[in-house]
């Protein structure tokens, strides 16, 4: 797919809001530094993609989405009206869109990587759950959690029981795992970081660019190849820009994180 990129434009990049928690106050303190940024870089994005996680739980029923999160979603199709194209991943934690997105902001959803062509540079873009080696229990979790009848299962909850038992178990997840997503393995060892060197033997990308790691991340991967984790809008704030010559990780300013990024940003 390719995206035109103007002289006087940039491609934004930002993933892992988890709006929602840890609780309705804060998240709606981290949803105004959002549109705050989504103000300032509207006067030059050609577009905007989100990676995955924009929700700490997600889950559309024929008639319903969960409650709140209406000054994103309104700024979101603000943007998408004005022209500004903007594309949306699922994640491991907002997996379960189904067509909200496209039907009343016209914004598409990718359920899996997608492959980008930007001013002559290669990009490969996914959350990055379940992606490169290991972790088996949650490759087939999320298979399961994929699959239609489980999806369908969980869609005869009553909203009130359905969206309460997700969310319950999203907060015991992220306390399991939080820790361990956030912990820098070493560029040898990060797994994201593997996977883009596994692709990159049968084909060549500028790019890979992924969340889920919650790290900003910049590693080389190939002679003329990096892979770059966007971090996350809990303790980072961080987002990626490409001007059609050169990609890097920018930190809003008003908001650094008070634990400093590892060596690989």
């Amino acid at each position: 797919m390719q995206i035109e990129l103007p002289a006087d434009k940039k491609i934004y990049f930002a993933s892992d809001f988890h709006l929602g928690a840890p609780n309705p106050a804060k998240s709606r303190e981290r949803e105004r530094v959002l549109l705050q940024w989504l103000n300032e870089i509207e006067k030059d994005a050609a577009h905007i993609f989100l990676v995955g996680d924009l929700f700490d739980f997600w889950f559309e029923y024929k008639q319903v989405i969960p409650k709140g999160y209406v000054r994103l979603l309104g700024k979101l199709a603000e943007l998408s009206d004005k022209g500004i194209g903007i594309s949306v991943f699922i994640g491991n934690h907002d997996m379960w869109m189904d067509g909200y997105f496209e039907e009343e902001m016209n914004i598409p959803v990718y359920y899996e990587p997608q492959i980008f062509e930007i001013a002559g540079k290669k990009f490969y873009i996914g959350h990055g759950d379940g992606l490169g080696p290991g972790d088996h229990g949650y490759k087939l979790l999320k298979k399961v959690f994929r699959n239609p009848v489980c999806r369908w299962l969980f869609s005869i909850l009553h909203p009130s029981w359905g969206i309460g038992l997700a969310n319950y178990f999203s907060r015991k997840s992220r306390a399991a795992t939080g820790m361990e997503l956030e912990k820098f393995l070493g560029e040898e060892d990060e797994w994201l970081a593997i996977y883009s060197k596994e692709i990159l033997q049968k084909e060549h990308y500028d790019y890979f660019i992924f969340g889920h790691r919650h790290l900003p991340l910049d590693l080389k991967v190939g002679e003329n190849s990096r892979y770059i984790n966007l971090g996350d809008w809990l303790n980072y704030f961080t987002y990626g820009v490409f001007d059609g010559k050169a990609m890097q990780l920018e930190y809003y300013p008003t908001h650094l994180a008070a634990v400093q990024p590892p060596s690989g940003i």
